[in-house]
């Protein structure tokens, strides 16, 4: 399937956010989880770095491009009614990215994370499990020509609830959320695919089995939020580990791998303190300290390798218009600054208690 792109230039002004109060809270209060009922404290100072159009209602996944531009999926899940797009995120102004290749049974494009392969191309998760269940997600490629994207094409088929999207080497990486086994209705997993195997044809995948492609399979202990999302947000530390955490659950898993790339060891890391979800994340190869998405508790946390967590950013339920955090779902380091998506799509026992109208990117400027 290919489809021609449209670059669409919307001018969209930068603002800073209000300043926040600052207070000595290193943990997360999961006294009370009853959406606007939640007692959290605020944290740090996120400042606001974009306002979205109305139609541009989930912004997620972020990647960062060869030359240094960030690229933004917007799946608009709290509204399908409008297309998925991708963005490339400018200084002053935002580029959309329309005319993404629906699915040709669902009949919508839902780009959730995305990253840029050794080929140049981007590829990102386009997630159809709100649409429909029965295992339509795919791994989509967006073919660049000299920085301009010329088509997009479905490279892996199958997934349930395809999310989180890492290159390693010539390896894709990719979190299906849902990943079910025969025997377990709460599974997910980590999957992966090298670029010649892609670039060989289409992969179809064999859902409910342990396909050759599964690095590793997670099951998800179901709280009172009812959410059974598992392995969500993905990346790898300076030693080639992999991590990724429990959506339903805030579990954070490790992964080994053996010299050929296949699994050596599986383990939870222990954690200074309980995190009660785990959506994006991303980690600092410099030190190997992982910033990562709670976003049931609106809040931007840490994990240091010796597994102390610290809240970086946490406020209580907003509309995110002055920066403030609107359930954070992706972050992006470049540089010293980190780049927010502001998902604004809830579950129930969330902080934040609906989607709104306003629909926003943050960002928060590291010391270190």
């Amino acid at each position: 399937m290919k489809s021609n792109l449209v670059l669409i230039l919307v001018g969209v002004g930068l603002a800073a956010g209000c300043q926040q109060k600052k207070e000595n809270a290193q943990g997360v209060d999961t006294g009370n989880l009853d959406s606007a009922q939640a007692t959290v404290s605020t944290v740090g100072n996120p400042k606001l770095l974009y306002t979205l159009p109305a139609k541009y209602n989930t912004p997620d996944g972020l990647a960062l491009g060869p030359d240094g531009t960030v690229y933004l999926s917007v799946p608009n899940l709290a509204d399908n009614s409008f297309p998925g797009v991708l963005v490339t995120v400018g200084e002053d102004s935002l580029h959309f990215f329309t005319s993404l290749p629906a699915h040709p049974d669902t009949k919508h494009a839902c780009p959730m994370d995305l990253a840029f392969g050794p080929d140049g191309n981007l590829y990102y998760a386009d997630n159809q499990y709100e649409n429909d269940k029965n295992y339509k997600s795919r791994l989509m490629r967006v073919r660049m020509q000299n920085g301009k994207a010329v088509g997009v094409e479905p490279v892996v088929t199958g997934f349930a609830l395809a999310n989180a999207v890492v290159w390693g080497g010539n390896t894709i990486y990719v979190t299906d959320s849902q990943w079910d086994m025969p025997d377990n209705d709460k599974g997910s997993a980590v999957l992966r695919f090298t670029l010649d195997e892609l670039n060989k044809g289409v992969v179809a995948l064999k859902p409910k089995t342990m396909d050759p492609h599964v690095l590793a399979t997670f099951t998800t202990q179901v709280n009172e939020t009812g959410v059974d999302n598992g392995a969500d947000g993905l990346d790898y530390d300076s030693q080639g580990r992999f991590y990724t955490g429990s959506f339903g659950d805030g579990t954070l898993y490790r992964l080994t791998l053996k010299p050929d790339g296949t699994l050596a060891s599986k383990e939870v890391v222990k954690l200074s303190q309980k995190i009660p979800c785990i959506d994006g994340l991303i980690i600092d190869r410099t030190d190997n300290t992982i910033y990562l998405c709670n976003s049931r508790m609106n809040a931007i946390m840490t994990v240091s390798p010796d597994g102390k967590v610290t809240t970086l950013a946490q406020n209580g339920d907003t509309d995110g218009k002055d920066g403030r955090l609107d359930q954070p779902a992706e972050v992006l380091l470049k540089g010293k600054r980190l780049f927010i998506s502001e998902y604004d799509n809830p579950e129930k026992k969330f902080v934040n208690t609906k989607a709104d109208d306003v629909h926003t990117m943050s960002y928060i400027d590291l010391d270190k």
